[in-house]
């Protein structure tokens, strides 16, 4: 039994990110059958596919059921999981695909995935050309539960590299709070003062916070 419920321990402890693909599907399964735990079966499900996730999301559902603890409930369940797992990073790639910021949902929907169920705060910094079409996009900083620096110099050094027109910043908020802290007031204040002096401006700094964000821009902070 506690290797059963180890992994479930472990997710609440460290977050989804820190376990294994084996740890994952035994959260999923649950249990094993007499004899065996959940993470055996989270492993035999793994060896049909020799470890390759995409190819378990690919084949039928009705093909898990050829592990052993592994029924109809159970094949729907995993096969429900990999199909969610399967829509939200399509739902990324299609926004890869669209190089142009034009408003701050453009920003919130290249953003929510990767930043959306971080336990730590990262600050990301959006390359411009004149036309708003996307350079690059650079992790600047990661932090703690409570905050992350973000050094007006290196962003500006970044911008300068990449001969970008503009730019744009972006940061989570792991507490789901939208409202920007005193310390992104500054910041972003800081970084429109530098952007006008370098004539780099800076467009936006957008928080995201799950579903939600929140725009300097919109709100007319900027």
């Amino acid at each position: 039994m506690e290797e059963e419920v180890r992994p479930r321990e472990r997710l609440l402890r460290d977050g989804p990110q820190a376990l294994s693909n084996v740890e994952l599907l035994a959260i999923l399964v649950g249990s094993g059958p007499r004899g065996s735990s959940a993470m055996d079966v989270g492993k035999a499900l793994l060896h049909l596919v020799d470890s390759d996730l995409n190819a378990l999301g690919r084949i039928p559902v009705e093909a898990y059921m050829e592990v052993h603890g592994i029924g109809l409930a159970r094949s729907v369940q995993v096969g429900a999981a990999l199909e969610l797992g399967r829509r939200r990073h399509q739902s990324f790639d299609q926004c890869a695909e669209q190089p142009f910021i034009r408003a701050s949902s453009d920003i919130h929907r290249r953003f929510a995935v990767r930043l959306s169920d971080l336990t730590h705060e990262e600050f990301w910094l959006v390359l411009l050309r004149r036309s708003n079409e996307i350079i690059a996009e650079l992790m600047i900083s990661r932090g703690g539960l409570t905050g992350t620096v973000a050094d007006p110099k290196v962003i500006f050094g970044k911008a300068l590299a990449f001969r970008a027109a503009a730019i744009v910043a972006v940061h989570n908020h792991p507490s789901g709070n939208i409202r920007p802290s005193e310390a992104d007031r500054r910041l972003t204040q800081n970084l429109q003062q530098a952007g006008q002096v370098l004539d780099c401006p800076l467009l936006d700094h957008v928080i995201v916070a799950r579903e939600r964000y929140f725009s300097f821009a919109d709100d007319g902070l900027l």
